[in-house]
């Protein structure tokens, strides 16, 4: 997954382009703990039945998290993630796809934290396929409905973090 295995993430399109946003009952430093901390992330990452077993993980600026995402039914899904830029406590982004080199769906996502003056935290995930065709069979797979029960994940772990 070098950043010249597809030039079309290089440049944003809001025609490629999916978001979800999410509030969260938390403090931004909290949320972004959740999803940067090796310890956290595998607890409360995928959609929801979904479980995580990780192969290895190495959440900085050119490390990789590689995971199987096992799917209610025993499905195993290879994914890698690759983290590009990490800006605590505001913004992530990283490279996601099948755990291959050159993988041809793989799609780039960036996360950003904003703290609201309530304490709470809002979420913004943006993801960038690399074709109109590519977001639009992610759409169709589910990405926005899986990607909104990972956030409520997100969010029920965080509330066990402040407890």
């Amino acid at each position: 997954m070098t950043n010249s295995a597809n030039p079309a993430l290089s440049q944003w399109s809001l025609d490629r382009e999916i978001v979800m946003s999410r509030v969260i009952d938390a403090p931004r430093a909290l949320v972004f703990e959740a999803w940067s901390d090796p310890k956290h992330l595998p607890q409360w990452f995928g959609p929801k039945g979904f479980k995580i077993e990780t192969h290895e993980i190495d959440v900085r600026v050119g490390g990789v998290w590689r995971f199987n995402m096992i799917g209610p039914d025993g499905t195993v899904y290879p994914n890698r993630m690759r983290f590009r830029r990490i800006e605590r406590p505001h913004l992530m982004e990283m490279d996601h796809g099948v755990d291959q080199d050159d993988d041809p769906g793989l799609f780039r996502f960036t996360i950003t934290f904003a703290e609201q003056s309530n304490g709470k935290t809002v979420l913004t995930l943006r993801q960038l396929a690399s074709s109109t065709e590519q977001r639009d069979a992610m759409i169709g797979f589910g990405a926005v409905e899986y990607g909104y029960q990972t956030l409520d994940k997100l969010a029920a772990y965080v509330a066990g973090m402040k407890g």
